[in-house]
């Protein structure tokens, strides 16, 4: 619900009844392989209201850290003994179930430790599928200090690979849009469209490509933005964080 850019995003309405998170939740029930759908949120008095949703449909939740957010997912692993882990952000109400599944196939097949389909982008953003095991959380939760790796739960996994063996999804389509994910008022606009237009669910990116097909001048409600636009900032409080540990040092060596 803290949303720097959009506060309150996830419970905001998509439809006449539907808010984006009833739309992440439905869209993974279609999932053939996923077993639990855990709500993992934080401690702070605003989520009570996630905490009120996943009660009232009957979803198991955990709260934890607002700012470590692997921390977070860790012990969420931890409390539901988790062997896999699908990490779905709350923000994508188009979630392609099939998507999901093939990730999780690519993952078991291959054996790897870490599969997604945002390692090279084909996909647009707000279909991010991020699977990993236990092991490689717990690796991950153990020897990473900084702010952004900590907060954003994966880049320790993705920028060791050679420590964690890796795989990429890539879209066999060319997609005309780069992202429909709720970050900003101005999606909420070109999100009510899509899901007033396509009437079927769950909504398949394909539906979606469809759609953009039939009706071009949809594209003029799509902007782009930078998708690591989150991340870069945290990259500012890692540069903080390293200059304060160098500070320490120094004042230890005099």
């Amino acid at each position: 619900m803290g949303s720097t850019r959009l506060p309150g995003k996830v419970l905001m309405l998509l439809d006449k009844k539907h808010t984006t998170l009833d739309y992440v939740i439905n869209q993974l029930k279609h999932s053939k392989l996923l077993g639990k759908i855990i709500i993992a949120t934080t401690n702070l008095e605003e989520d009570d209201a996630i905490v009120q949703f996943a009660k009232k449909n009957k979803i198991e939740y955990f709260r934890g850290s607002s700012d470590d957010v692997l921390d977070r997912y860790y012990n969420c692993a931890k409390k539901f003994s988790l062997d896999i882990i699908v990490r779905i952000t709350s923000d994508e109400p188009f979630i392609d179930p099939t998507i999901v599944d093939q990730i999780i196939i690519d993952f078991q097949e291959i054996g790897c430790d870490y599969a997604s389909n945002n390692l090279i982008r084909t996909f647009p953003a707000g279909f991010d599928v991020e699977v990993f095991s236990r092991q490689t959380l717990e690796r991950t939760w153990r020897e990473t200090m900084l702010p952004s790796e900590r907060e954003h739960v994966t880049p320790f996994m993705k920028k060791n690979k050679n420590i964690f063996k890796q795989f990429n999804l890539k879209s066999s389509q060319n997609i005309p849009i780069s992202r429909l994910t709720l970050d900003r008022e101005e999606d909420l606009r070109i999100l009510k469209t899509i899901t007033s237009k396509i009437p079927g669910r769950p909504i398949l990116l394909r539906n979606i490509f469809e759609l953009f097909e039939q009706e071009p001048s949809l594209l003029e409600l799509c902007y782009d933005t930078d998708p690591l636009e989150g991340y870069n900032k945290s990259l500012k409080e890692d540069e903080e964080f390293l200059a304060g540990r160098k500070g320490v040092r120094n004042e230890k060596s005099d």
